[in-house]
């Protein structure tokens, strides 16, 4: 038996007030594996009154508390890591290894970067006569993607349970299957009734629900920038705190003294990572003008060694989309680069040879393209690569700049000093020198249209944290 059908509410699973139902597809093969239960107003408002209730206590918990919590959630977290991976891989089409070596591991990492940072965060200090403490802000609503589902769940249900918030979590209905198990998680490290709740639904049924319901302080969102309005609109009414983490649509500056061939080469690789379905994927590669048609041979070559495939196989590199709607849209996307007058250097519309069945897509680059293209504009979320040209280093500057995004942005360069003097004159949220590994201790969020607020450990913490000055503190 599984939970797919329940919701995670006050401790216990329960059904649904009333009965519907969603197939849930394998991308791999456009067959349904199994069904979740869709949730409705009533459901969020059973969810809330538990997470509200469970506040009252669960917000006088000792820091100690909350760490000790924090460690059973980890543990019992590494004791279904294979499940977890194999949800991942299943519900969203990621091959295999990358799920084990990242989907999941995304999820640890959150843990492990929530409990150090913990550890070292002060929640009260003296200032002048006043006594500054940081106190959680309340019942949170946490609406989460379907593209790093794990990653996303944990870097936002970590830092709330070290604040000391109860929550409701909302899992994206695309891949809802890790929820659930990160939920069984969440019941067997001994985690305090009512503190952490799960609702399975749409956005419009149960997410904006959660965005309006009188009793919820914060909502934590990450999707579209399309959807994160409706959020923040839904919100504003009961002026409550919102953090969202939006699109993207990153650029990737080659300098002219990086090492051409291994800065394209590795630039294809990150942004086909996921199957290009990362919010900071480095989409947009602006390579020197003079340098272009060399940047375009390496980007094929490296294009046309992705091995796509099934994603149960240990040697998939790309697996499939994660739905039709997706694939269709990322079809259309890459007709209008065509029509609009973009080099197609490697793939193209269509499937790759011998995947006529599943949402999988060609591994696509352009060259030639202009920033004002649509695929230079708008958010693919595929395996689509766009190079462009510069003539110097301001002009790559400007052109970096000139999007309503600025989530991420990646820089490279042979000389590190070098690379910081472009990164100060980037408007992203991180940027990203010479491909560093992965840094779950640093921020994560967006400048503009990508977001406000910041993720990931104690910056994490900090937006779960209301601060109160008890002023008279000392006579």
């Amino acid at each position: 038996m599984t939970n797919n059908l329940k919701f995670f509410i006050d401790g216990a699973w329960v059904d649904p007030i009333a009965r519907k139902t969603l197939d849930v597809i394998n991308p791999a093969t456009e067959e349904v594996f199994t069904s979740i239960s869709i949730g409705a107003e009533g459901d969020v408002d059973r969810a809330v009154a538990a997470a509200k209730t469970a506040f009252v206590t669960f917000s006088l918990t000792t820091k100690a508390e909350r760490l000790a919590l924090l460690k059973r959630i980890l543990e019992a977290y590494n004791e279904r890591y294979e499940d977890i991976a194999q949800a991942v891989s299943r519900e969203m089409g990621a091959p295999i290894a990358f799920a084990r070596g990242s989907q999941a591991a995304a999820g640890r990492g959150h843990l492990e970067a929530t409990i150090k940072a913990f550890e070292d965060f002060e929640l009260e200090k003296p200032r002048g006569k006043a006594m500054i403490v940081r106190e959680p802000i309340g019942v949170c609503a946490l609406i989460t993607p379907w593209n790093w589902p794990l990653n996303q769940i944990v870097c936002k249900v970590a830092p709330a349970i070290a604040a000391g918030c109860t929550m409701v979590l909302k899992p994206s209905e695309i891949a809802p299957i890790s929820g659930v198990i990160f939920s069984e998680v969440m019941e067997a490290a001994g985690t305090p009734k009512g503190v952490y709740n799960m609702v399975q639904g749409t956005g419009p049924d149960v997410g904006q629900v959660m965005a309006g319901h009188a009793d919820v302080d914060m909502v934590s969102f990450t999707g579209s920038t399309r959807a994160g309005i409706i959020v923040a609109k839904t919100a504003a009414d009961t002026v409550k705190r919102v953090a969202q983490e939006l699109g993207g649509k990153s650029p990737n500056i080659v300098l002219p003294d990086a090492d051409l061939e291994e800065a394209v080469r590795a630039g294809v690789t990150s942004c086909f990572e996921n199957s290009g379905q990362s919010c900071d994927a480095p989409t947009r590669m602006l390579v020197p003008a003079d340098r272009h048609d060399e940047a375009l041979a390496y980007a094929r070559a490296t294009a046309e060694s992705f091995v796509t495939g099934d994603p149960q196989s240990e040697d998939t590199v790309l697996g499939p989309v994660v739905s039709k709607q997706q694939y269709e849209k990322i079809q259309r996307l890459i007709e209008t680069g065509i029509a609009e007058g973009a080099t197609l250097v490697a793939g193209g519309p269509g499937k790759p040879e011998g995947l006529e069945r599943g949402y999988y897509v060609r591994p696509t680059v352009f060259g030639n393209v202009k920033n004002d293209m649509t695929i230079a504009r708008e958010e693919i979320f595929g395996p689509v690569l766009s190079i462009l040209p510069y003539a110097d280093e301001d002009e790559a500057v400007s052109i970096a700049n000139d999007t309503v995004y600025g989530l991420g942005a990646y820089v490279q360069s042979g000389s590190i000093e070098h690379a910081r003097a472009i990164a100060r004159r980037i408007r992203a949220g991180s940027v990203y020198l010479n491909y560093p590994d992965w840094d779950p201790m640093g921020p994560f969020g967006g400048y503009k249209q990508s977001g406000n607020g910041r993720e990931y450990a104690d910056w994490a913490i900090d937006d779960f944290l209301e601060i109160k000055g008890i002023v008279g503190w000392q006579p």
